[in-house]
């Protein structure tokens, strides 16, 4: 059966990359999760000391870049692709809120975009692939076979965020998450290179009342006719 490419872009905490990770697994396709690059990346700038609150120096990020050696290791016990940066399992600490609070700011950086674009469309050469982001079906897959856009209110998204970062032992303020969710939604649709936005020929999933179960059932009947069609 021929294998097709699938783009799933959104809104930060709609479940991108958790019906990205079901569908790749229920079609048998690799699942890239672009978002854990950025943020791994952001995480190597707050460990050296580039980026805080106050000032983002961007020279010395961009002189380490090639230093920077990002892949994904699938871990058969979690089911699913883990992130390694230089070798080493960065998972969990791309995760936290404070990682959140900065990505926006790496991710908008032309020379960042360029480096971790070239990777995702090496990663999609022999298509079979699933990949969420930002500007997935925008730039990096302009002419992928089925392209996702997946949107639900801030609220509805802060409370699944908030929820998650408890559960991972976070100490942490609805209303710091809230605060975040509205902050990179302005960024991210508001930067000057590969700003999110809907693609014409994207398919609109609002999942702010609908359960896991119904997206993917949603996003499978999508990905199936495509495939028959390609």
């Amino acid at each position: 059966m021929k294998k097709i490419i699938i783009a799933i872009d959104g809104y930060s905490s709609t479940g991108k990359s958790t019906m990205a990770k079901q569908l790749a697994r229920a079609l048998g396709y690799i699942y890239v999760d672009t978002g854990a690059m950025y943020r791994a990346i952001t995480l190597y700038a707050l460990q050296k000391g580039y980026i805080d609150e106050g000032d983002f120096r961007k020279d010395p990020l961009l002189a380490d870049l090639q230093k920077i050696d990002l892949s994904f290791k699938y871990n058969p016990e979690l089911q699913f692709s883990e992130m390694y940066m230089n070798g080493v399992n960065v998972e969990k600490e791309i995760r936290t809120l404070e990682v959140s609070n900065f990505v926006s700011q790496i991710s908008v950086v032309p020379e960042v975009r360029k480096k971790l674009v070239a990777l995702q469309q090496e990663m999609g050469r022999e298509k079979g692939l699933v990949m969420d982001g930002r500007d997935i079906g925008t730039v990096v897959f302009p002419k992928a076979e089925l392209k996702i856009f997946m949107t639900a209110s801030p609220d509805i998204r802060a409370t699944r965020r908030f929820k998650e970062l408890l559960d991972r032992g976070a100490l942490i303020s609805y209303e710091e998450v809230l605060e975040n969710v509205q902050k990179r939604d302005f960024l991210d649709s508001t930067r000057e290179h590969s700003p999110l936005k809907k693609a014409e020929d994207a398919i609109v999933i609002d999942n702010s009342a609908m359960s896991q179960e119904e997206q993917l059932e949603r996003a499978l009947s999508l990905a199936q006719k495509r495939v028959e069609t390609a």
